[in-house]
């Protein structure tokens, strides 16, 4: 990758950051007959210009400009649509905060979220309103109208407060991420290098994700509107392989970030999907039998990229710059110092803590009203992703969160890798692996694994499996069979409770 052609950098490297810059002009800077949604929301397909997506964000701006200040909190319970689109840049174009809300969510992840962020008003919809009940003052944003003068953009600057985005919540309870109007630069980079050069004729964007997601928001929805590529709009209320492939039909989609799960249950269903160009995926590792599968499935490479909520899109595969290198998630995007840390707090070329040096535009301002833990997010300089790593050259090997890292008779293994192995037996429809603690070896290698529907398959015949492809030490040696595995929303395993029922089974044996 060039410098001088990445989006959000300067020819030097640098981040192209202005003094004054607000998200939502970033977004609409572009010619008013020029696609920027493709709406398969309802029936038929709608194109919405972004002339007609500036009106939108116009109407809702001036709704919210009697109720609300800049600097306060206002919550988005919407899925994909052109109005989520709206509502967001409505609110950052009039310098308040806007904070995604999943519809995903129970009354109780709800209120935590709105109670915290203090979202007096939460722009959503009927079904959203319904889901709310009395925790904050709903407005439908589709209710609005649209005639009126356009409202100018505020004055904000790139440290200035943009979006809260909560975490999924896969280790400890959900924290509020505060990103300043910079982040949606700091993302460019990263979304440019994963769609192979994003910005080609024809390119148009689409996510299974919810836009509630970091993923969704910012890998996808804003990135393709800043770098005038069109995105599509689909609602999906569950992953469905034959659904996915009428979206990119009618859409005429050829750039899709996929999650790891998506992308395991197209394998599953062998669903064919022509004309795309690129193919993202982020979250966790794929391993090299996905990509094998991706190569021959989508005929080109799946990009994977790595980054958090915290700090997003720092790492990434770009398949027309260099090759895939199994086991790797690719290199360090430019514009980002991305590294492998020691408990010093210095670089080091062997396994240690993955790390971004302060500066990455993409790096949240701090926790929302948690200044302890902002501090324990940092080690010096460098935000500490609370990810363990291996550098391999100059492309990074992803072993797995800090607390998933399986140490066993002197051996530290990555659950994602045996994941990943699992997933490649035709009766396996998911796993999850993790350390049981054990007097012996101090741990063993334990997996739960959910089976597909009809199919029989021995604990013995999955470890043989894995034996025959991994390395003889890291193989399960116990395997458990469940017909579900804990998830979070954004359908990551949760393999906390997975290690939480092993510690239980071992003191109940005991």
């Amino acid at each position: 990758m060039t410098a001088d052609v990445i989006p959000g950098l300067r020819a030097d490297g640098g981040w192209d950051i202005p003094a004054r810059l607000n998200m939502a002009a970033q977004c609409l800077a572009h010619p008013a007959d020029a696609l920027a949604i493709v709406d398969l929301t309802g029936h038929t397909r709608r194109d919405v210009s972004f002339g007609m997506l500036s009106d939108m964000t116009d109407a809702l701006a001036r709704a919210l400009l009697s109720q609300v200040q800049p600097g306060d909190r206002v919550g988005v319970l919407l899925s994909q649509s052109p109005w989520c689109a709206a509502a967001h840049l409505a609110i950052w174009k009039i310098g308040a905060v806007s904070v995604p809300l999943f519809k995903l969510f129970k009354h109780d992840a709800l209120a935590s979220r709105v109670g915290d962020a203090g979202c007096a008003i939460v722009l959503t919809d009927a079904e959203g309103a319904g889901l709310l009940g009395d925790l904050a003052a709903p407005w439908l944003a589709d209710a609005v109208g649209l005639p009126g003068a356009p409202v100018p953009f505020a004055d904000t600057g790139p440290e200035d407060p943009a979006v809260l985005i909560y975490t999924s919540g896969t280790t400890g309870a959900p924290k509020g991420a505060l990103h300043g109007h910079r982040v949606l630069t700091g993302h460019l980079p990263g979304v440019w290098a994963s769609h192979d050069h994003l910005g080609q004729p024809d390119d148009c964007l689409w996510t299974p994700a919810d836009w509630a997601w970091i993923g969704g928001l910012f890998d996808i929805l804003m990135s393709g509107l800043a770098l005038g590529v069109p995105v599509a709009a689909a609602r999906m209320a569950k992953f469905d392989p034959e659904d996915c492939a009428d979206v990119i039909a009618r859409g005429q989609v050829r750039n899709v970030f996929f999650p790891p799960t998506a992308l395991r249950m197209l394998k599953a269903a062998d669903q064919a999907l022509p004309g795309l160009r690129s193919v993202a995926s982020g979250g966790e590792p794929l391993g090299a039998e996905m990509l094998a599968w991706g190569r021959q499935a989508f005929g080109l490479e799946i990009n994977e990229f790595y980054g958090q909520t915290e700090c997003n899109m720092v790492a990434s595969s770009c398949g027309v710059d260099y090759p895939a290198r199994p086991g790797c998630i690719g290199k360090p995007v430019p514009g980002h110092d991305v590294a492998v840390i020691d408990p010093a707090g210095h670089p080091t070329q062997t396994e240690g803590d993955v790390a971004v040096r302060r500066g990455s535009a993409a790096m949240m301002l701090h926790y929302w009203n948690a200044p302890a833990a902002t501090a324990q997010k940092f080690r010096g300089d460098w935000l500490i992703t609370g990810d363990r790593g291996v550098f391999d050259g100059d492309y990074l090997r992803f072993l797995g969160r800090e607390d998933d890292v399986i140490s066993s008779a002197g051996y530290r293994i990555g659950p994602a890798e045996i994941e990943d192995c699992l997933l490649t037996h035709p009766g396996v429809a998911t796993c999850g692996v993790v350390g049981k603690p054990d007097a012996l070896r101090t741990e063993i290698v334990k997996a739960y694994v959910v089976l597909k529907p009809g199919a029989d398959v021995a604990a013995d015949t999955l470890q043989g499996w894995v034996k025959d492809r991994l390395a003889s030490y890291s193989y399960p040696r116990e395997i458990e069979f469940l017909d579900a595995l804990p998830m979070t929303v954004t359908g990551k395993v949760i393999r906390k409770e997975l290690k939480a029922r092993a510690a239980r089974e071992l003191k109940e044996t005991q």
